[in-house]
C-alpha cells in the first residue's frame, strides 16, 4: 500500500517547507492589511497593532499567543479574510487541523482566490487522511495559481497517498518543470515514477508471464545491479523467445563484454547488425571491441561507419586514435586523440586519451607536448585517486556512525 509509506514519511523536510510557506503566507496577509483592509482609522490602529503582534508571534513560533492575537483581530474585523487564513496557519502548526480547516474555509468564503488558502486547506485535510478533500482543495490552488511549484508538489503527494501514481507523476512533472532543482519535488517525483514503473511491470507479468519482455526486464535489473552473468542468461532466454527482436542482441553483447565473454560479445553485436543494419550503437560497440582486441583495420572501419550514422559519438575519437596507433598512423592518431581530449565526457576515456596522446608525441620526439600530455594524464589520475580515497573514507565514516557504541562490559579489559 502506498499510503503506509506516505504516512510514515509524509514529506522530506515537510515541517521546514510548511514553516517557510506559512511565513510567506503571513507576509501576504500583513501586506493585505496595509493595502486597505480597514476603513476606520481608530479601529484600524488597534487592529493593526494586534495583527502585527500576532504575525510576529507566529514567526517566532509563539503559537498560543499568535492564535489569541488573530482571534482578537477577527473579533474586531470579522471580514478580514487574511486574519482567518493566518489563524488557520497557526492551528495547523499546532496540529489542530479541524480548526485549521474551519479557518481556511472561512477565509475562502470571504476571498475565494486568496493565495495559499486552498493549498493549506488541502494540506490540513491531508494530515487528517481526508485525501479526496485534500486533492480537491489543492487542485483549486493549482488552477488559480498554475505557476506555484509547491502547490503542484503537494497535489502529487496527495495523489501518491491516494494510490494514484499516474496522477501523482503528472503533478510532480509539472512541479519539476517549475522548480527543476527542488530536492523535495525531485524526491517525490522519483517515487511516483518508480511506482508507475512497478505497476506497469506487475501488469506485464500478469498479462503474459512467458513474454520475452519479462526476461528483458529481469536482465536489465541484473545489469543495473552488476550481476552480469545473470543478465547474460536472461537476455539469452529473451532471445530464445524472440530471436529476431531488434535491440536484444546488442544488449546481450554489452553484458557479455562486461562479463568478460569477448567472443560471445562480438558474435552478439554482429548478429544485431544482421537483424538491424542501422543500429549505430551495435556498430560502434563492435568497433570499440575490435580495437581493444587489436584489430585496427576492422575497428576503424566500423567506427568511421558509426560516426557517419551519428556524428555525436564523441568517445569514437579515442577509439579511432587507438585504431590509427594499431595501424602505425601516428599523425592521424594524434589528431583523433586531440579531438578526444577536447570532447570526451567519460573521465576514464579522457584520462586514457591523454596517456595515449603522450605516447604518440613521445614516439614522434615531440618532447614538450609529450610531457604536457602525460602531466594532464597524471593530474586526472591523481584526482581520481583522491576521489576514490574520499569515497572510501566516507563509507567508513558512515559505517562507524551506524555501528552501536560498545557496551561498558565490552570496554573492560
Amino acid at each position: 500500500m502506498y499510503m503506509n509509506s506516505v504516512s510514515s514519511n509524509k514529506c522530506v523536510r515537510t515541517a521546514d517547507l510548511l514553516r517557510c510557506l506559512r511565513a510567506v503566507a503571513a507576509a501576504i496577509g500583513l501586506c493585505a492589511f496595509f493595502c486597505g483592509a480597514h476603513n476606520t482609522r481608530a479601529q484600524g490602529t488597534t487592529v493593526e497593532e494586534k495583527f502585527r503582534q500576532a504575525t510576529q508571534a507566529m514567526r517566532e513560533q509563539r503559537l498560543d499567543e499568535a492564535g489569541e492575537g488573530f482571534v482578537s483581530v477577527i473579533a474586531a474585523s470579522p471580514s478580514f479574510a487574511e486574519a482567518y487564513f493566518d489563524l488557520g496557519l497557526v492551528r495547523e502548526e499546532q496540529g489542530k487541523n479541524e480548526e485549521a480547516i474551519a479557518s481556511f474555509q472561512k477565509a475562502l468564503a470571504l476571498k475565494p482566490r486568496l493565495r495559499g488558502a486552498n493549498l493549506f486547506l488541502g494540506v490540513a485535510h491531508y494530515h487528517l487522511n481526508q485525501l479526496d478533500e485534500a486533492v480537491a482543495a489543492i487542485r483549486k490552488e493549482t488552477a488559480n495559481f498554475p505557476s506555484d511549484a509547491n502547490a503542484w508538489m503537494w497535489l502529487g503527494v496527495a495523489e501518491l497517498a491516494k494510490e494514484q501514481p499516474d496522477e501523482a507523476a503528472k503533478a510532480l512533472d509539472k512541479a519539476a518543470t517549475l522548480a527543476p532543482d527542488n530536492v523535495d519535488i525531485l524526491y517525490h517525483r522519483g517515487r511516483a515514477h518508480l511506482l508507475v514503473s512497478k505497476e506497469s511491470y506487475a501488469r506485464m507479468f500478469k498479462a503474459d508471464p512467458n513474454s520475452w519482455r519479462i526476461h528483458q526486464v529481469l536482465a536489465q535489473a541484473d545489469a543495473e545491479a552488476d550481476r552480469h552473468d545473470e543478465a547474460v542468461a536472461e537476455y539469452r532466454e529473451a532471445i530464445r523467445l524472440a530471436p529476431n527482436q531488434p535491440g536484444l542482441h546488442e544488449e546481450l553483447g554489452t553484458e557479455c563484454r562486461r562479463a568478460g565473454k569477448i567472443e560471445e560479445a562480438e558474435a552478439a553485436f554482429q548478429r544485431e547488425l544482421e537483424i538491424d543494419p542501422h543500429n549505430t550503437l551495435a556498430r560502434y560497440k563492435l568497433g570499440t571491441l575490435e580495437v581493444e582486441r587489436g584489430d585496427g583495420t576492422k575497428g576503424k572501419a566500423l567506427l568511421e561507419a558509426a560516426r557517419q550514422q551519428d556524428a555525436s559519438l564523441k568517445e569514437a575519437d579515442y577509439y579511432l586514435g587507438r585504431a590509427e596507433l594499431e595501424l602505425g598512423n601516428d599523425a592521424a592518431a594524434a589528431e583523433a586523440l586531440k579531438r578526444a581530449v577536447a570532447t570526451a565526457s567519460d573521465p576514464e576515456i579522457l584520462e586514457q586519451a591523454w596517456y595515449q596522446l603522450g605516447m604518440v608525441y613521445r614516439r614522434a620526439h615531440r618532447t614538450q607536448e609529450a610531457q604536457e600530455a602525460l602531466a594532464n594524464f597524471q593530474k586526472l589520475k591523481d584526482e581520481e585517486a583522491k576521489r576514490h580515497l574520499q569515497r572510501v573514507e566516507k563509507k567508513r565514516s558512515e559505517e562507524a556512525s551506524e555501528s552501536p557504541p560498545p557496551s561498558a562490559a565490552a570496554q573492560k579489559p
